[in-house]
C-alpha cells in the first residue's frame, strides 16, 4: 500500500536550536543521527545550519556552509540500499542551497518562501529540485512580537497561493512544490490551533502540506510542559490531527513514535493496513 504520509526527520547542525542545539554540531554525529532517523522510518532528512527559533540571530553564509556541507555530502553518499531517503537542505540562502544540491540534496526547505534571497528561485528552477514554501510573519528575530491576523487561515492560505504562483512563474514546476503553514512562526497559540483545525482549507491548494509542530512551545503551554525539551505527546496528537485533515508530510525530531501513531491513524482513516517491520534504532554518538 502506498504510504499516506512521509516523515521528515530533523537534523539541526546548530548550537542554538530550541530543543537540540549543539547535540549534532560534529558532522559525524549529525550524519549518524540522520541515519538513525531513516532507520526509524524517515523518508526525508532535513539538514539545517541556522536556527529559526524565535529571537535567533542570522548566521553568515560561510559558517552555515561549514556546518551543513559535510553532513549533506555524508548523507547523500551513504549506502542506503532500498531505504534511500530524500536529502533536504533547510536554508534561505542560495549559496548554501547550491552547495547542498551539488552534494546530493534534492529538496530546498526555505522558511522565507523564496523571499530571503533573490537568487533562490532561479537556482531551484534550474536544479529541478523540490522546494518547500513556508509562511512566516516577519523574521525569526521578530516573528513572535505580538503577531496579529484578521483571519490567520485565510491570510496564510493567500500567502502560500501567492508564493506558489511566484515559484511557478520563476520556472519551478508546480508538482515539485510543498507548502508549510509555518506553525509557530509568527503565530500565537490560538493562531496555531486555528491552522491545525482548518488545515483542510490549505490542503485545498493542491500541494502536499508539511506540518512542523514537533516540540513547539505552544504544545508546552497547552500541556503544561513549558520548559521541557520533548513534548512528545503533544507532537503526536497534533500530527495525527493534521493527518486526518489532509496533511501528508510531517517534520519531526522523534520519528519512530510519530510513525507508529500515523500508521495506526492512516489505517483507521483508510480502512486498510499492512504489517510494517519494527523500526530499527541506530545508536548515535
Amino acid at each position: 500500500m502506498t504510504p499516506a504520509f512521509r516523515l521528515m526527520g530533523i537534523v539541526n547542525v546548530t548550537p542554538d536550536s530550541f530543543s537540540d542545539g549543539g547535540r549534532f554540531m560534529r558532522a559525524r554525529a549529525a550524519i549518524e543521527h540522520g541515519r538513525a532517523l531513516v532507520g526509524e522510518g524517515a523518508q526525508i532528512v532535513d539538514v539545517g545550519g541556522e536556527s529559526t527559533r524565535p529571537g535567533a540571530e542570522p548566521v553568515a553564509v560561510d559558517e552555515e556552509l561549514r556546518r551543513v556541507a559535510p553532513v549533506v555530502e555524508g548523507l547523500a553518499s551513504a549506502d542506503w540500499g532500498p531505504a534511500r531517503p530524500q536529502i533536504s537542505i533547510d536554508t534561505s540562502k542560495a549559496p548554501v542551497a547550491r552547495a547542498a544540491l551539488e552534494a546530493g540534496a534534492t529538496l530546498v526547505n526555505d522558511v522565507t518562501a523564496l523571499r530571503g534571497d533573490g537568487r533562490m528561485a532561479e537556482l531551484v528552477a534550474q536544479s529541478g529540485a523540490d522546494c518547500c514554501l513556508m509562511h512566516m510573519l516577519g523574521e525569526p528575530r521578530t516573528m513572535q512580537q505580538s503577531p496579529r491576523y484578521d483571519d490567520v487561515v485565510d491570510e496564510v492560505k493567500s500567502f502560500l497561493l501567492a508564493r506558489m504562483e511566484f515559484a511557478v512563474h520563476e520556472g519551478i514546476e508546480e508538482d515539485r512544490l510543498l507548502l508549510d503553514p509555518g506553525i509557530g512562526f509568527g503565530k500565537t497559540v490560538d493562531h496555531n490551533l486555528a491552522l491545525l483545525a482548518r488545515l483542510d482549507e490549505l490542503v485545498a491548494l493542491g500541494r502536499p502540506l508539511v506540518v512542523g509542530t514537533s516540540r513547539k512551545g505552544f504544545l508546552g503551554r497547552i500541556g503544561g510542559d513549558a520548559t521541557g525539551p520533548r513534548r512528545l505527546a503533544g507532537t503526536v496528537a497534533t500530527n495525527v490531527l493534521a493527518l486526518e485533515r489532509g496533511a501528508s508530510v510531517f517534520r519531526v525530531h522523534e520519528v519512530a513514535p510519530v510513525r507508529e501513531a500515523l500508521a495506526v491513524a492512516a489505517a483507521t482513516l483508510g480502512g486498510k493496513w499492512t504489517s510494517s517491520p519494527p523500526a530499527t534504532r541506530t545508536q548515535t554518538s
